[in-house]
């Protein structure tokens, strides 16, 4: 069995091949192909956190995988992620463990080219300012991925605490050709922005309707058991795209209370959430309608996007001879 650790995987994990990658596996995913389960969860009530189990598969892209995540937010502000994890592959023809590996920076980065993706099809063609709103591992992955998708001029970070707003504005302009600056609050970045990333684990929402332009789309992958990243007006006024609709409107531990809230209120029904990406992939469902339109894609994340990742990333290792083998037997 092939053993990578987390450099490895951030060295062998392509950013550009991997939103390329993602297209077709959502394609899959809304049409039936792929299979990705409901998560399943382990609490840990006492530190608010809990280790979940992500079991997918992907034929078109020949990858059987299984992640266990765990999501411990004390861990912000530590040496320690809140978001861990490791992935194993097996083979998809007999069953047998084929690689074992980090899955911290798979998920990192899967999640950003996703929403990478969902920016390609629904962001307007001309979006140049990005808003990042949260600093942690999450809002990098996101910046950069964005960059790749859309000609982005400008980037606004935003979070809690000034102090990591302004490092992470840092690191980025040294690492993408675009003004980075520190957002004075949540609205200073949002306002005037084409596109919004929320990578955060708020209680309450920090992108509000009132400071959203016209046009501009939202990506939103945060998660807080009690809490949400988008305000009530945000999801009514936009066209809402999901991974899984299934997977959006499943009770915790897999769906989303920025879509939950709203239907158990009465703001939205169901039938709100417009399309799949996958459907916009496959075009089955039209995505932006006009330069004015406010689109919304709200992750989750679904285990078929780890297992693209984990293929090109195992693919990729055992082209260039990386890693440990280790014998199970």
């Amino acid at each position: 069995m092939l053993v990578l650790g987390h450099s490895q995987v951030e060295a062998l994990l392509e950013l550009d091949a991997l939103i390329d990658a993602l297209a077709p596996a959502m394609a899959d995913l809304s049409a039936g192909r792929a299979s990705a389960p409901d998560r399943v969860a382990a609490l840990v009530p006492e530190r608010d956190a809990f280790l979940a189990a992500m079991p997918g598969r992907v034929p078109s892209a020949g990858v059987l995988m299984s992640k266990l995540v765990s999501l411990f937010p004390h861990n912000a502000g530590t040496a320690l992620p809140t978001h861990q994890a490791l992935i194993v592959v097996f083979d998809p023809a007999t069953g047998e463990p084929a690689a074992l590996l980090d899955g911290t920076a798979v998920t990192a980065w899967r999640t950003g080219a996703c929403s990478a993706l969902s920016a390609r099809l629904l962001a307007r063609e001309d979006a140049t300012v990005l808003a990042i709103v949260g600093t942690g591992v999450q809002a990098r992955s996101h910046a950069l991925a964005m960059c790749r998708v859309r000609p982005i001029r400008q980037i606004r970070v935003a979070g809690r605490d000034p102090a990591k707003a302004a490092a992470l504005a840092g690191e980025l302009s040294s690492l993408l050709d675009a003004e980075v600056r520190p957002a004075a609050d949540y609205a200073d970045a949002i306002v005037g922005a084409d596109i919004v990333a929320a990578a955060t684990h708020c209680l309450e929402p920090v992108v509000r309707r009132a400071w959203l332009a016209p046009g501009t789309h939202v990506t939103s992958v945060g998660f807080n058991p009690a809490g949400r990243e988008l305000d009530d007006a945000t999801i009514a006024d936009a066209l809402v795209c999901v991974e899984s609709r299934h997977a959006a409107l499943a009770p915790f531990p897999t769906g989303s209370n920025d879509l939950l809230t709203p239907i158990r209120d009465g703001v939205i029904t169901a039938g709100h959430v417009h399309a799949e990406l996958g459907e916009l992939v496959a075009g089955t469902r039209p995505g932006r309608t006009s330069p004015e339109q406010l689109t919304v894609y709200k992750s989750v994340g679904v285990a078929v996007q780890d297992a693209v990742a984990a293929a090109l990333v195992v693919d990729a290792a055992r082209e260039r001879a990386i890693g440990v083998e280790i014998a199970m037997a």
